[in-house]
């Protein structure tokens, strides 16, 4: 995997959240909705796929990769396409979604319409692992996304995704343990968490969250030839966690600059 190469995608769509690359009228354009337990993030490609607009709020209108917030989900989708459509000039018309591996047909469907119920039609829905590695190409490896709610993890052997699978820890459970660790509220856990300085002590007081996450990754991957873990998805931006998951897992973790962003991205990309 070039690892450059990745990073420099993900910094030309960070860059994307307060610029707009200009479009033409006519030209095709790929949008992916990504609705997180924590975010929701719409983002915008251009002909040639490369980033040109991105906008996200902070929300709770999902839970564990379910939708909870039917009316709060869609307002928020709509408002996001509705920004970035006058960023752009242009009426946002398609869009790829994904959800966490497993997820049923039923709640399938829920985030489906949630999309539509904003004024997109879907033209595709995929797993959150394997819309990852339509940025990070792996052939043989494992991708592991951990989102707000959900650790999902797909096992990919010569390009193919041969497993998946997901469980509901991820950054919510983070923000709980910090929210009684320092008897602050949720929303001041999650402001906490973002510190820049203050990571290393974080680190220390949800080590045994991240820990959790391992054990979750490795129980789905014993027995198989595994020799590497890539790790996405918004609770990988906690400075060295991958660190502690290599020393449970015992072989080699690896995380892109900006991990939060590699899923949208990847959803963007599947957009037909």
């Amino acid at each position: 995997m070039d690892f450059a190469a990745v990073d420099r995608q993900i910094s030309a769509l960070e860059a994307c959240l307060e610029n707009t690359v200009p479009v033409k009228a006519d030209e095709k354009l790929h949008v992916g909705v990504d609705l997180g337990t924590a975010y929701i993030v719409v983002v915008v490609l251009n002909s040639a796929k490369e980033p040109v607009a991105c906008a996200m709020e902070f929300a709770q209108v999902i839970k564990d990769g379910l939708v909870v917030d039917y009316i709060g989900a869609t307002r928020i989708v709509r408002k996001l396409v509705d920004q970035l459509g006058d960023r752009l000039g242009r009426e946002l018309t398609h869009a790829a979604i994904a959800v966490p591996p497993g997820t049923g047909d039923k709640d399938c469907k829920t985030h489906k319409y949630v999309v539509e119920g904003a004024g997109l039609e879907v033209t595709g829905t995929l797993d959150e692992p394997t819309a990852a590695n339509a940025v990070l190409g792996l052939e043989n490896g494992v991708i592991v996304d951990i989102g707000g709610g959900t650790t999902g993890l797909s096992v990919l052997e010569n390009g193919e995704v041969t497993y998946v699978a997901d469980e509901a820890t991820g950054g919510t459970h983070v923000s709980l343990v910090l929210a009684g660790n320092y008897d602050i509220d949720f929303k001041e856990a999650e402001a906490l968490k973002k510190q820049p300085e203050r990571q290393a002590e974080v680190l220390n007081v949800v080590r045994p969250v991240v820990q959790k996450m391992a054990s979750i990754v490795k129980r789905h991957i014993e027995g198989r030839n595994v020799s590497a873990i890539h790790v996405v998805g918004g609770t990988c931006c906690l400075k060295d966690m991958e660190k502690v998951m290599e020393k449970e897992l015992g072989i080699p973790v690896h995380k892109p600059a900006n991990p939060f962003l590699v899923t949208p991205l990847g959803i963007a990309l599947n957009c037909a």
